[in-house]
């Protein structure tokens, strides 16, 4: 039986990725004022920053409709026998939603996981079921091991800046002001599909990050070591070069790739956000 792996375009996997997995992405919408574009087709980080900068207000996002998901999976149907697609968190965002009124259409056809991620964190469990196809696993089976290990994802991040978070509504004003007095960076982390802050470091961003590294190889002593992702929303290249030089000396992964946050993920985290997600045992 043949087997398509998609994904929601929050996976931020990139175009390297996606064709070495042969993962097809369904892209969610952004819109700059007027102007709608398409995740990771026709916008970029920089056109995020610079709408911000300009208006003082954040892009506004949005997931494709049943009938996108729709034509989305009748596509793939017509080369494969099976679809496993990977939503952003049911908790973040209309897609998981979406997406799963569109496969009732198809007659078991179709299967939908609400990842309780976003980022990477979705990414690595969408490469993981590509791991589990390529070993022969059937659709069913796939998806019993892939739900078993939704709950063991690390999502998690640290923001250098807060006043993405802030425009958004996730962060009050007197947390970004004490943020900027005392240079404090959150731990962001996921728990049961919502972002929530797990706890504060204080100092620069690079030492912030090494903090936050000791904290995840401590909290973490069992992992797949398959995959790690380092990801980041266009964070300066010495702080991705000393943040990975950390995961490999305390940490024993076969392969630590590093991804650029899309669109849709950099609208909601600002720029130089740098998170280390994996899979735990």
């Amino acid at each position: 039986m043949s087997i398509k792996i998609t994904a929601d375009s929050t996976c931020d996997l990139g175009t390297v990725l996606t064709e070495k997995y042969n993962v097809s992405i369904m892209p969610l919408t952004v819109l700059l004022g007027k102007d709608v574009y398409h995740d990771g087709v026709d916008i970029t980080p920089q056109m995020i920053f610079d709408y911000v900068a300009a208006n003082s207000i954040l892009p506004k996002t949005s997931a494709p409709s049943v009938e996108d998901y729709t034509s989305f999976f009748a596509k793939h149907l017509e080369e494969y026998d099976h679809v496993i697609h990977f939503n952003i968190s049911s908790k973040a965002s209309a897609s998981n939603s979406n997406a799963t009124q569109a496969a009732a259409a198809f007659k078991g056809k179709v299967d939908i996981i609400d990842t309780y991620a976003l980022s990477t964190g979705q990414g690595l469990l969408a490469l993981k079921a590509c791991d589990f196809a390529a070993a022969g696993e059937k659709p069913a089976k796939i998806v019993k091991d892939i739900k078993a290990l939704v709950p063991k994802v690390n999502t998690s991040f640290v923001p250098d800046r807060l006043d993405y978070l802030h425009k958004g509504g996730r962060c009050s004003l007197a947390a970004l002001m004490g943020a900027k007095v005392l240079r404090l960076h959150p731990l962001i982390s996921m728990k049961e599909g919502q972002l929530y802050a797990k706890k504060k470091y204080m100092g620069n961003l690079d030492a912030c990050i090494r903090k936050y590294v000791d904290d995840l190889v401590e909290e973490y002593p069992a992992y797949d070591r398959t995959r790690c992702f380092i990801t980041h929303s266009s964070a300066e290249p010495e702080t991705v070069a000393k943040a990975r030089a950390l995961v490999e000396s305390k940490f024993g992964f076969d392969e630590v790739i590093e991804t650029v946050a899309g669109s849709v993920v950099t609208s909601h985290c600002g720029k130089n956000t740098l998170g280390v997600l994996f899979i735990a045992e």
